[in-house]
């Protein structure tokens, strides 16, 4: 009877507490809004460059835009029509990449000059590049939601490399990399994460405890965990 009371015991233990809330009163967070001045274009992702300065796209009419919140301007630069882009991101040099979810490239965006370079996504699977990612070296991770894979660019020579996801209509959405170079991805269309090692390029899967969990963004803390959202069910895991 002994025994059994201590297994019971140990099952119900709690875990350690959880870290104590940041108490931060409502009148001491200051929240400023700039109305985008390009109307129904669907701006989203922003991105803060080195310089400071917040990088967007225009998803419905096919832009990149910045804005400088010190002297509250944006500037737009057009994209090729029907690009559709989803996200960019901008490196240290200040290149703007960004996906061009509707026609099957990645672009490179030169702010200064207003060029673009089409780097071509195999169609399929890479019709629809959907979100990019930095990696430590400054080459790019992306999903490809429709197509079912994870794509990698070293961004010095252009070539790509394609990752199938085993699990089928996996959707591959939101996307992170850790400090040692792996990326994390969110399995929009199953209750999985993925992650890629780096030295043999093999993608792996991790299954969620809830099967209709469906992970849609995820980020890295600096202890290393990786936090998802559950988009179907309300859940932070």
């Amino acid at each position: 009877m002994m025994l059994v009371s201590a297994a019971l015991f140990l099952t119900l233990a709690p875990a350690a507490p959880p870290a104590p809330a940041i108490d931060v009163a409502a009148d001491t967070v200051i929240i400023t809004e700039w109305l985008v001045p390009y109307e129904e274009s669907r701006p989203r992702d922003p991105f803060v460059a080195p310089d400071g300065r917040v990088w967007f796209v225009g998803q419905r009419t096919d832009y990149a835009a910045v804005f400088d919140p010190k002297v509250g301007e944006f500037e737009r630069f057009d994209l090729p029509e029907g690009t559709g882009p989803h996200n960019l991101i901008v490196d240290s040099d200040g290149t703007v990449w960004y996906a061009g979810n509707r026609a099957a490239h990645i672009g490179k965006l030169d702010p200064v000059t207003g060029e673009i370079e089409q780097i071509v996504t195999p169609d399929p699977p890479a019709r629809d590049p959907h979100t990019l990612v930095f990696a430590p070296d400054g080459n790019i991770w992306f999903t490809v939601q429709g197509g079912n894979v994870v794509g990698h660019l070293q961004t010095t020579t252009g070539d790509m490399r394609l990752l199938p996801v085993e699990t089928g209509s996996a959707r591959p959405y939101g996307i992170v990399t850790a400090s040692n170079g792996w990326p994390w991805i969110a399995l929009f269309g199953t209750n999985k994460l993925a992650t890629v090692d780096t030295e043999t390029m093999r993608l792996s899967e991790i299954e969620l405890p809830r099967k209709d969990a469906r992970p849609r963004r995820l980020v890295i803390t600096s202890d290393g965990n990786v936090w998802y959202v559950d988009h179907a069910k309300g859940f932070l895991g």
